[in-house]
């Protein structure tokens, strides 16, 4: 048999390989880099192809409804107008004068249940319209608005990332997102004030959209939802959610009664994330219908549109699921384990997982150009590694958060992100490098060191 750390070679290297090199789609190299890794590893040679098959549907069962369900929210979320009223909500609640904070509180928001690309897709004509009104820096307002989408991308699940780290190191959803936003929010507060740093040394002038595209007006206050509407689909699966966990903690108890178990019967269905999800998507679909009027066949294409972009997150990060799983029949985690600390060691512990999580990560997104895929990559990886928190000393959550924070370091051209900003901004590449991969990476280390800084005073053991 090869050395479990060969094996891993292999994977990574097919993985960047057919993305770096072939342009290949990440779905075909994820599961072609299962495939191999799966041929290569220990077992039954007539069981090496269909254990992957095996795997990617346990993947796709754990968080196949909720993306799906997800992309149908973020895209009712932006056709009904409630995205936008989200947005106003923050102008009008910080003013004009603080608008770089209400952009990076929106895409902070918009973020958690819509995909990085659209809401930035979404935000930048509102940027550009303020930027021409209030004569603010253009390259502040753009990097906030990028900045806070950026975190929760990373961190707070129904993103695929987060969830399917969540899955892979078995953290109860409603403690991702919980713990997720508790070291999101204080790395957005700094990196807001670095974005005000860096903006005041790089001017950039906002410069016309490509052949002469006339600037989209905004829609008038009357033709938006309200903001109640337009927030539920959001905060619904959140509370949700979170209420199955402060049950379940209450429940674990060795006092609890028969109210917190009975409590707890009630939370785990309503606060399943599949249940959640399709009541959030319920809520949004009848914001949309209510604002706009599609028609049966116009709100079926519309939903229908939205399914296909999720299925293509669901293939990925089902792929990328069974290529973890690949990569722990390969016993990767205690080679892993002896390479770090030794022949007697048993699992890693302290500190020194959470710092191995970022780097993994990191190496793996500068390397392929994919925050998702590096999520999937490194949270395989390490998941072999974790058996209980009183061997880390802290709740694994942390470490979920710092493959996140890795993931997001090193954004430059190998990254659709790069690009999205870049030309959808009118920045050229080398003022991309100098504002956005900047940006990005300070708050990836920003966010990890607040991660380091949690588990070790709020540790959850």
């Amino acid at each position: 048999m090869l050395n479990p750390l060969i094996i891993l070679a292999i994977g990574v290297a097919v993985v960047i390989g057919m993305i770096v090199v072939l342009r290949i789609n990440a779905f075909l190299a994820l599961i072609t880099a299962a495939i191999v890794v799966s041929l290569l590893a220990p077992g039954e040679l007539s069981e090496k192809i269909s254990r992957v098959a095996v795997e990617f549907g346990g993947t796709a069962g754990k968080i196949g409804v909720v993306i799906a369900l997800a992309a149908v929210i973020g895209r009712c979320l932006i056709d009904s107008g409630a995205a936008d009223r989200i947005v106003r909500m923050f102008l009008r609640l910080l003013g004009e004068k603080r608008c770089a904070v209400s952009l990076m509180s929106s895409g902070f928001i918009l973020s958690i249940p819509v995909f990085f690309d659209t809401v930035f897709y979404l935000l930048l004509p509102l940027a550009r319209s303020m930027h021409r009104r209030t004569s603010k820096s253009y390259v502040l307002l753009i990097l906030a608005m990028g900045a806070g989408a950026s975190i929760t991308h990373s961190l707070v699940p129904p993103t695929p990332g987060p969830l399917l780290i969540a899955a892979e190191l078995g953290i109860d959803l409603g403690m991702m997102i919980s713990i997720g936003l508790l070291v999101a929010i204080p790395t957005a507060v700094v990196i807001i004030f670095f974005v005000n740093w860096l903006s005041r040394r790089i001017e950039i002038p906002m410069r016309p959209l490509a052949s002469g595209v006339p600037e989209p007006e905004p829609l008038s206050d009357e033709k938006l939802p309200g903001l109640l509407w337009s927030l539920m689909p959001i905060i619904l699966p959140v509370i949700l959610i979170s209420a199955n966990t402060v049950a379940k903690t209450i429940a674990d108890r060795p006092d609890a009664g028969a109210a917190a178990k009975q409590a707890l019967e009630v939370t785990s269905v309503i606060g399943n994330a599949n249940l959640a999800m399709l009541l959030a998507a319920a809520v949004a679909i009848v914001v949309l219908w209510r604002q706009r009027r599609p028609g049966k066949e116009g709100l079926a294409r519309i939903i229908e549109s939205s399914l296909m972009s999720g299925g293509v997150i669901i293939l990925i990060t089902s792929a990328g699921g069974a290529f973890g799983k690949m990569l722990e029949a390969a016993q990767i985690g205690p080679a892993i384990t002896k390479m770090v600390v030794g022949e007697a060691a048993g699992q890693i512990g302290g500190m020194s997982m959470l710092f191995i999580a970022f780097f993994m990560a990191f190496l793996i997104k500068f390397a392929q150009g994919s925050s998702t895929v590096s999520m999937i990559a490194t949270s395989g990886m390490l998941a072999p590694l974790i058996v209980s928190k009183e061997v880390l000393g802290y709740h694994p959550v942390y470490i979920a958060t710092a493959i996140g924070f890795g993931a997001q370091c090193g954004n430059w051209m190998n990254d659709s992100g790069f690009w999205i900003f870049a030309k959808m901004s009118g920045l050229t590449e080398v003022e991309t490098l100098k504002t956005w991969t900047v940006t990005v990476s300070t708050l990836a280390v920003i966010g990890f060191l607040f991660s380091v800084l949690f588990a070790y005073i709020l540790p959850l053991v």
